[in-house]
């Protein structure tokens, strides 16, 4: 067995300790594999029914789930967090941009980011959106949406 000594003024903020002690370590270190944890995927969508069935697809899928309102509240959330694998953003919704200029900003600031795009509008114009994101149109086929999340992360 392999003993750590932790200096005293680590345990100072700990229940007021101020001596050193011992504290056995074991010799087989723990590590974490990072496989397992779901990955995260921000849903962004400014109709309640329609982000809480996202919500329900992407827990489907076996990750977790993030929601935003519209682009300003979900570059906040990237700005504040660095573990989401892919963005889910309708086309039309309120605030300074639409889900096209988000997914744009997205794929410039966070190149690692999958993005699908979703819309409701049947005759959209030719669409430019960012390198390998994807476009569905609703109502959303759920085993299609899944099928292409675990597809874009490969987690699950």
């Amino acid at each position: 067995m392999t003993w750590i000594v932790w200096a005293s003024r680590c345990l100072s903020q700990i229940d007021g300790l101020s001596e050193s002690i011992a504290v056995p370590v074991d010799t087989h270190p723990m590590v974490l594999d990072l496989s397992c944890i779901p990955a995260v995927v921000l849903i962004v969508e400014d109709e309640m029914m329609l982000r809480m069935r996202a919500v329900d697809m992407v827990e489907d899928a076996g990750y977790t789930p993030i929601e935003a309102l519209d682009a300003d509240e979900a570059v906040a959330i990237l700005e504040s967090r660095s573990d989401i694998a892919l963005m889910c953003t309708d086309i039309q919704m309120p605030g300074s941009m639409d889900g096209v200029g988000l997914a744009h900003a997205v794929h410039a600031r966070w190149p690692s980011i999958k993005i699908i795009v979703v819309s409701g509008q049947l005759n959209l114009p030719r669409i430019d959106l960012p390198p390998s994101s994807r476009f569905f149109g609703k109502p959303l086929e759920a085993g299609q949406l899944i099928a292409q999340m675990r597809n874009m992360i490969g987690q699950a």
